[in-house]
């Protein structure tokens, strides 16, 4: 498949130096295997780490960008296309429209909730494409905990647990969508066709 993956994580600059290996190491990847990262534009954090190293390697990059962070002057200024967008949930929804893939590398509360999103939209038929954990350093470990125990209490479907899977390296994210399987859409609350 021509991959498109949306890549949520982190632009906080203040975090360990191993994050920033695995986002440069994953945009090379992407730009390597010819798959266009797209992601929200910017500049600093994991996402720069990552828009710098798929350009640096010659791949390509999608920036969708709400025009106030333009304004704070949090936008990467060299990608290769960026959309501004008047809302965040314009910001969102487009992120997720050009994708066929989604990635999560770790970050704060945005990913997070970016993540969940994506998630709920696979639950109910929104989003039908591959969705991966990039567990740099057991990040998610805590998360995929109370993921199984909300699987444990009923709050969701133990068959739930397909609608993602974990990679422990960028490497490791590559092989998982060259071979990630099929989503049977009707294990989710309802079937509709992908936004």
């Amino acid at each position: 498949m021509d991959y498109k993956v949306v890549v949520y994580c982190a632009s906080s600059p203040y975090i360990a130096q191993n994050y920033f290996d695995a986002a440069a190491q994953l945009g090379e990847l992407l730009a390597q295997n010819g798959i266009t990262c797209i992601n929200g534009a910017g500049k600093k954090g994991l996402m720069g780490a990552l828009n710098d190293s798929v350009l640096l390697h010659g791949g390509k990059v999608k920036g969708i960008i709400p025009g106030f962070m333009v304004d704070a002057g949090w936008g990467h200024d060299h990608l290769t296309e960026t959309i501004i967008t008047e809302t965040i949930h314009e910001r969102k929804a487009a992120m997720a429209h050009y994708s066929n893939a989604a990635i999560a590398l770790p970050g704060g509360i945005g990913t997070l909730e970016e993540l969940a999103e994506i998630i709920t939209w696979k639950q109910l038929g929104l989003y039908s494409y591959p969705i991966i954990l990039l567990n740099i350093n057991h990040f998610y470990d805590h998360l995929l905990s109370f993921f199984d125990k909300m699987m444990e209490e009923n709050f969701m479907k133990s068959a739930y647990r397909g609608m993602w899977q974990v990679a422990y390296s960028p490497g490791e994210v590559i092989d998982l969508l060259k071979n990630f399987p099929d989503w049977d859409p009707s294990i989710g609350k309802y079937q509709r066709k992908e936004l």
